[in-house]
């Protein structure tokens, strides 16, 4: 077929686009503006449109576009006019995945880790929300296997059209709420179909919300409080790794920090003992080496680690610091910054009360201004509200070496160049912290 996919540069939809690449289909794509990952979509031959226009739609058979793209889309219109089907992800992932034996993650936080642990476990096909270093993409394309590991999305629903053979829940927090109108028990209902749809459920019984189906849904639960026992935090080749013991089934290592990675990891762990040797899972979990925007070390010196964190959560946030803190231990340095850029207005607003407490443990914290991600604009008092840190406000940072400049306009506000300095965003402040922006 010949598919095109608009807003390509999502990490989602770009994961569906070199799936079906290297499924054998003739792919294009288009978004807004250029960015590393359109430039790496196009350098697997895929032609690119920047920005959207109407002359991307030719003889396509099928357009598929990302849940932010607007009715007015001028490609979407064109399509239209032409008579071509078009589809949401969320409506063509039945037809991508409908084939596949599909292990299908998901959570509001946690399921980028989880799914790419689990792919360094399992063999077979995989579509990730991160670039996993282990392979150094979203993507990993296996012929010869019909499984599929796959990070499925609640943001627009579309993890109930994944397929599921096993759904594999980290946590059910509210998240993504304007797109349920605000109503909870829809929200829940929807995980609740998600995880019923499926022969195999691994879930985490301590969860708030999952704790309720106990009784109710036939699962491999995890109790993480029991179940994950005698954690270590070990430095190797200063890379961190966290070993834990898994109910009866061993002591597992696994790349990484905090309490946080062996609860991935642990859900990782038992969804792969399905069907493989627990001695296998122990060995293949060893491949994972973590993933691009998570706990990512991007800067070091003797007196300075510089890391990129995609946390954009209040409970990421808080348990990456955790994890931090640790990591700060063991390497000696005695001073954490945070540098946050807020994502999206509506996150910000409905979880504001947790995204002041969730940075406790920083000894200093900048907030950048909020990354939009397309919404409208909202007034925060930022000054005010988290006036206990005696914040910085700075519009944006710009690397200098393995330092940190905080820029208000043209005029540099500091320096930051020694301890633990991390960034927490979904934003583009991932490409201000590693100097390409």
């Amino acid at each position: 077929m010949k598919i095109h996919f608009i807003g390509i540069g999502g990490i989602g939809i770009s994961g569906l686009a070199k799936y079906m690449h290297y499924l054998g289909h003739e792919v294009s794509g288009s978004d807004i503006k250029k960015s590393i990952i359109t430039e790496g979509v196009a350098s697997l031959g895929i032609t690119t449109t920047i920005p959207h226009d109407a002359s991307a739609i030719k003889d396509q058979d099928l357009v598929i576009h990302s849940a932010i793209i607007a009715a007015d889309n001028p490609e979407v219109l064109e399509a239209k006019k032409r008579g071509i089907k078009v589809l949401a992800r969320r409506e063509a992932l039945l037809d991508l995945l409908g084939k596949k034996q599909v292990y299908s993650v998901a959570g509001a936080h946690g399921k980028s880790t989880t799914t790419a642990i689990l792919a360094s476990i399992m063999h077979g096909s995989a579509i990730i929300g991160a670039e996993a270093k282990e392979f150094g993409s979203n993507v990993r394309y296996e012929k010869d296997s019909s499984v599929m590991i796959f990070e499925a999305d609640e943001s627009d629903g579309s993890f109930l059209n994944s397929n599921p053979h096993c759904a594999i829940v980290v946590n059910a927090e509210p998240e993504h709420m304007e797109y349920y109108d605000y109503n909870y028990e829809r929200f829940y209902e929807s995980y609740k179909s998600f995880i019923k749809s499926a022969v195999c459920r691994v879930l985490n019984a301590e969860d708030p919300f999952l704790s309720t189906l106990v009784g109710e849904v036939e699962a491999s639960w995890l109790y993480p409080s029991r179940d994950i026992s005698e954690i270590e935090y070990t430095l190797k080749d200063g890379e961190p790794h966290t070993r834990f013991r898994l109910k009866d089934l061993g002591v597992f290592e696994v790349w990484g920090f905090g309490r946080h990675i062996a609860l991935d990891a642990s859900l990782a762990i038992l969804a792969a003992s399905e069907s493989m040797n627990i001695e296998e899972v122990r060995s293949k979990i060893l491949n994972f080496r973590g993933i691009k925007k998570r706990f990512d070390i991007v800067g070091s010196k003797d007196n300075s680690v510089i890391i990129d964190d995609y946390a954009h959560h209040p409970t990421e946030i808080r348990a990456t610091l955790e994890s931090i803190k640790e990591y700060a231990r063991l390497r000696g340095l005695d001073r954490i910054t945070a540098i946050w850029q807020p994502h999206k207005f509506s996150r910000t607003i409905d979880n504001i009360d947790e995204f002041i407490s969730c940075f406790e443990g920083a000894d200093e914290l900048i907030i950048l201004p909020v990354y939009s991600a397309g919404e409208s604009s909202r007034e925060i008092d930022f000054k005010e509200l988290f006036a206990r840190y005696n914040p910085t406000l700075a519009d944006r940072i710009k690397r200098d070496g393995e330092s940190i400049d905080l820029l208000h306009g043209s005029t540099k506000l500091k320096s930051l160049d020694s301890g633990l300095i991390v960034g927490f965003s979904a934003g583009d402040l991932t490409y201000q912290i590693r100097g390409s922006a």
